[in-house]
């Protein structure tokens, strides 16, 4: 991983843990979109229709990377609004359980809309939680981010899997925005019915670009109404009869971004994810062991057995800045200071914030 941090310069100038909030423009993306920006100055429209004819060539990569039929992929601008618009298209008459204090784009759109809801804590039982509420009988709809954005919690993928075997018309729609691209991910092979994400965090790729994923056996729930000449690909005659997946693209997608989002996964793909996800696994324990000793952490994250790379330690405005002031980028977050490590970052940059905050 040494040798890869040469391609984020910004390296050079700071310990960079911040991810959560911004992944890192890499030196090779640059320069992939300076040349598209090249083509697109000297080609005009010419340009522009050709790369309209990559979109289905970036679905595939998209579903490849996540173990998804590319016919199940939809290529949206942002995580807000796909969960937005395929929340239009979801019958108002469900009972949905949503996390307390889970990230706002998630759960506000379900609470706007007057669906019935109820709530679980976000502590070191979070499955458990789920669990007895789930057993309830009483819920068509868990809505849940994989991982937490102020605290870094997340949830175990495997008990979403015996979740929803448990329990099959339970629908299980998750926010991946904090966790693709931290670890390898089966998306058919997962409890999950419905994942959303923007792609400018662990993914790479910039703003402007994320994907929804879903799988055949739930699209009968739901009566999507957008549509434009997008949908149909500027192909009127196709207007009556859409692919599930096209009403979540009503209108152009860009090739800047989405071809950064393909460029981006490839680059992962290069590098292996089950690679990174050792490397974050590394990163992980090794912050976590840190920050629990000097009691920094909250019980939720201090007493669950797995983490993401996200922690929100203790500390006030005044420490939040100090840090700031010695080239740690991070941010403030719920009270606390959230930072967040990717496979660029290093076991030596963890100890030298450690080494700060005892100073």
């Amino acid at each position: 991983m040494q040798n890869l941090r040469k391609k984020f310069p910004v390296l050079n100038q700071c310990i960079y843990a911040n991810t959560a909030a911004t992944g890192l423009l890499s030196e090779d993306l640059m320069e992939w979109r300076q040349g598209h920006d090249l083509d697109y100055l000297i080609g005009g429209s010419k340009m522009k229709m050709k790369s309209f004819e990559e979109m289905p060539q970036i679905r595939e990569t998209v579903g490849s990377f996540f173990g998804c039929k590319a016919e199940n992929v939809a290529l949206v601008p942002n995580f807000s609004f796909g969960l937005n618009t395929l929340l239009e298209g979801l019958p108002k008459i469900q009972n949905v359980l949503l996390l307390n204090n889970d990230y706002p784009s998630l759960n506000w759109p379900f609470e706007t809309r007057g669906f019935d809801r109820d709530y679980v804590e976000i502590d070191e039982h979070l499955e458990k939680n789920i669990q007895e509420k789930v057993e309830t009988g009483k819920f068509d709809v868990l809505a849940l981010s994989l991982v937490q954005w102020i605290n870094g919690v997340k949830i175990d993928l495997e008990f979403l899997k015996q979740l929803k075997n448990d329990h099959p018309n339970l629908l299980i729609m998750a926010d991946g925005t904090q966790f693709c691209g931290t670890e390898q991910f089966d998306f058919e092979d997962s409890g999950i019915d419905v994942l959303a994400t923007s792609s400018y965090k662990w993914l790479l790729a910039g703003f402007g670009n994320g994907f929804v994923m879903v799988k055949d056996e739930i699209k009968g729930r739901f009566d999507l109404k957008s549509i434009g000449n997008g949908s149909v690909d500027r192909d009127g005659s196709k207007r009556n009869n859409l692919p599930f997946c096209k009403h979540l693209e009503p209108g152009h997608l860009d090739s800047l971004n989405f071809g950064s989002l393909k460029y981006s996964l490839e680059f992962l793909d290069s590098i292996g994810m089950p690679h990174i996800g050792t490397q974050l696994k590394k990163l992980s324990q090794k912050a976590k062991l840190e920050f629990t000793a000097m009691g920094l952490l909250e019980q939720s994250v201090a007493n669950r057995d797995g983490h993401s790379t996200i922690f929100n330690i203790k500390g006030d405005q005044q420490l939040f800045q100090k840090l700031n002031e010695q080239d740690v980028v991070c941010s403030y977050r719920g009270g606390g200071i959230r930072l967040s490590f990717h496979f660029y970052n290093t076991e030596e940059e963890i100890e030298l914030i450690v080494k700060m905050l005892k100073s």
